[in-house]
């Protein structure tokens, strides 16, 4: 399997199902390339008023697409892959966008050699700013994962790890973006308290965030030297951080993060 473009069966459209359809369809990918299934008949109304693709059994799309991106509750995929599993060539690309689950989960219950591939992506997808780990399993090549590559670099940015990485992916960037709805939303009302009309203090937070992700990403500076260079002696900078590391804002980071981490591992193995 050569990367290019394949039909692609998007089985399970929830809400990070629908996030690839949208994405692929928005980067060009051909409609008539594209099928879903969805449980709820109203789901697989909505996917085909909103997009044009053709909505089908679990069965039918096995049948025509040469990858098939799973993207149903871990707690479904036994039984999803009881259903499909004896219906699948060795021959197809399976994608997992399961959070937790191993690729050997997919193994022990698709046929031998079957390539897996694991992929952790996150909800600005919506943007086309996501943050996509791509991992390989046991029977998947070099080009198995450019074809993965391939279907999600239109989402946003794209990078390669070991999957016995991806539970820490999966806490770090895959949760990632609550944890910023979260600081942002408590910034918010930090303003309101300060006196500040909320839209004003969306409007305020929300591009000093923009602004200091894009100063990250394009300065190459460490975070340590962009936050000294906003501290400046007694000032009121130190002061708030003086704040939070009273509170314990960076220990509680740490411990969130592992807490997500460890609420991964747990997801596979009661599905298992």
């Amino acid at each position: 399997m050569s990367a290019g473009v394949h039909t692609v069966a998007v089985i399970g459209a929830g809400k990070i199902g629908e996030l690839m359809l949208s994405g692929l369809l928005r980067s060009g990918w051909p409609v008539d390339r594209l099928v879903a299934t969805a449980r709820r008949p109203a789901r697989a109304e909505e996917l085909t008023a909103r997009y044009g693709v053709r909505v089908v059994d679990n069965l039918t799309a096995v049948d025509e697409a040469a990858v098939l991106a799973v993207s149903v509750k871990p707690q479904d995929a036994a039984a999803l892959l009881d259903e499909i599993g004896p219906k699948v060539p060795a021959d197809k690309l399976v994608i997992s966008l399961c959070a937790g689950l191993p690729t050997s989960f997919f193994n022990r219950r698709l046929p031998e050699g079957t390539p897996v591939v694991r992929v952790m992506t996150n909800t600005p997808a919506l943007v086309d700013e996501a943050m996509t780990a791509i991992s390989a399993g046991a029977y998947a090549t070099g080009t198995h994962l450019a074809l993965a590559e391939e279907m999600f670099k239109p989402l946003g940015q794209t990078i390669r790890v070991p999957e016995s990485q991806q539970d820490a992916v999966t806490a770090l960037s895959g949760s990632g973006p609550a944890y910023f709805y979260l600081l942002v939303e408590a910034m918010i009302d930090a303003g309101i308290l300060l006196g500040l009309p909320r839209q004003v203090a969306h409007e305020l937070i929300v591009q000093t965030a923009i602004g200091s992700a894009v100063m990250l990403r394009d300065s190459g500076e460490h975070p340590v030297k962009l936050r000294e260079a906003v501290t400046s002696p007694a000032g009121t900078t130190i002061s708030a951080i003086r704040e939070l590391e009273k509170h314990g804002v960076r220990a509680a980071l740490l411990a969130a993060l592992e807490a997500a981490r460890d609420r991964a591992r747990e997801l596979a193995a009661q599905a298992d």
